[in-house]
């Protein structure tokens, strides 16, 4: 079989007829592509079709647990990749709509060796994808991403016998009681419950009211068209608006989620959006007490505060830098035997004894009130008032081209490292190092830091700084490290920015 491209197009012949693949769409650790201008259910189809060819490479038992996130076109999706495991001879276990880590969860609940979730995350609609993964908790990193990709593209997805399918009834109230066990607070928690209408409408207020929070509500009605703005808590337009909900409400915190559930945002209960690593090292501070001597891992794009914080080094923390992306990020969670991974677009990866170590933003939810509830006297503003001041900006992500932003990097990072020899500075501070594990994080003679590096899923660059001293000396960073970003004509306008 071979798997034509861009010549494929839709409202063409060919579209109706043959499998479509932009090649673009195998990233690191994600699936992703625009649906239809990307791939076809033919595609989707033959993508299947390799995934089953890639299990039986691999040696695994022929099961998978699939589901997928709430968009309109997403049933369409799966029942495409579905029917090209069956093809593969692979028996599909289908536990219907669901959240990206309660997907993850049937994997050890149906004892299945592989997982599948359609989704496209917090991605805005017109883009689908596909989460994978075989060695639980685990998901596909660039090596069983570029396998696959080859498999597929190569036209190598091998036909056999002995596939079906079979929708699998109460994976999701399994779930529910996973997450909330027997814990049920003690102290009075006032929440406001943000989801952007997306999938996790379904379960985050459910959750947070079983737990005995008294919920406030916040576009927790299921819409695909997502009627208010992408469900994205790592985006300003979504933190500001828990910021208004909390103030209005009178709510402890606001608790917001992405469109498929792993990431979790929050709002104290001033108003203050608190960035997701600082959270974590909230979240570190609160359980090097309970497990002394504990190990954390942070992406590059997190605050230096993991390393630098008096209290995790009292209680004898080891901070682990490592690159981003949640596929990265659980591997090396898992390698390391670490207690519990933090990345600053808010996914958590929660190892035992505390979570399974796969990324759900519904356990960071539970977590943070059992957090609140071993803190009776404390508010959310008191524990990030008691963290030392860092002024971080939020990320943020210039457009550059998914065919282009490597090699831009690439030059960027060249460029960094050649300032950083010449003993230039950024922010008026000296460049002390510059880590290149992903992308360059320039390190600065007083601690604070500025990052570039590529995105896995869009067509981005991602930029983050963070000084220990002010806000202005944060945006002198930023502009500096900008300054060096605009000599690549092709990076276009940012997101947000600071």
């Amino acid at each position: 079989m071979s798997v034509p491209l861009s010549e494929s197009r839709p409202n063409s012949w060919a579209f109706l007829s043959e499998p479509m693949i932009a090649p673009s769409g195998f990233r690191e650790y994600d699936a992703r592509w625009r649906y239809p201008e990307g791939i076809n259910l033919l595609g989707v189809t033959a993508l299947g079709l390799g995934l089953g060819t890639q299990m039986h490479l691999r040696g695994l038992e022929p099961v998978i647990a699939v589901g997928n996130d709430y968009r309109d076109y997403a049933l369409a999706i799966k029942q495409a990749l579905v029917l090209g495991l069956v093809q593969a001879g692979i028996r599909v276990k289908d536990i219907g709509p669901a959240l990206s880590p309660m997907v993850y969860f049937a994997q050890f609940h149906l004892d299945t060796p592989a997982v599948a979730m359609v989704t496209a995350s917090h991605n805005p609609n017109g883009w689908t994808g596909v989460k994978m993964g075989f060695q639980r908790p685990l998901t596909h990193g660039p090596e069983e991403m570029a396998e696959l990709r080859d498999i597929v593209l190569g036209g190598r997805g091998e036909a056999r016998g002995g596939g079906g399918w079979e929708r699998v009834d109460g994976v999701e109230e399994a779930y529910l009681d996973d997450l909330a066990g027997d814990f049920r607070l003690s102290r009075p928690l006032k929440i406001v419950c943000a989801t952007g209408n997306g999938t996790a409408s379904r379960f985050a207020p459910r959750l947070l009211e079983r737990i005995g929070a008294e919920v406030v509500p916040l576009h927790t009605e299921l819409d695909y068209t997502f009627p208010n703005y992408n469900p994205n808590p790592e985006a300003m337009e979504m933190l500001h608006d828990m910021a208004a909900a909390v103030r209005s409400s009178g709510a402890d915190l606001a608790l917001g989620f992405d469109g498929d559930g792993d990431r979790c945002g929050v709002v104290d209960d001033t108003g203050e959006e608190i960035f997701a690593d600082k959270v974590g090292v909230i979240m570190a501070r609160d359980l090097i007490k309970l497990h002394p001597g504990a190990t954390f891992v942070a992406d590059v794009k997190s605050t230096g505060l993991f390393a630098s914080d008096p209290e995790l080094q009292a209680g004898g923390a080891t901070a682990d830098y490592w690159r981003t992306g949640h596929s990265h990020m659980k591997r090396r969670v898992h390698e390391l035997g670490a207690l519990a991974g933090f990345e600053k677009s808010g996914h958590y990866f929660l190892a035992p004894p505390i979570g399974r170590g796969y990324d759900c933003g519904l356990r960071v939810a539970v977590e943070l009130c059992r957090l609140m509830d071993r803190n009776p006297t404390q508010s959310m503003s008191d524990l990030r008032r008691a963290l030392p001041v860092t002024y971080s900006s939020p990320t943020m992500s210039p457009w550059c081209a998914d065919d282009e932003k490597y090699e831009v990097l690439g030059r960027l990072v060249e460029r960094l490292v050649a300032l950083h020899r010449d003993g230039g500075s950024l922010g008026g501070r000296r460049i002390s190092e510059v880590v290149t594990v992903n992308g360059a994080r320039v390190m600065l003679e007083n601690g604070g830091w500025g990052l570039v590096r590529a995105s896995s899923n869009t067509p981005n660059l991602v930029v983050v700084c963070e000084s220990p001293d002010s806000a202005e000396e944060l945006r002198a960073i930023f502009r500096d490290l900008d300054a060096v970003i605009r000599s690549e004509p092709s990076v276009g306008v940012y997101d947000q920015s600071i």
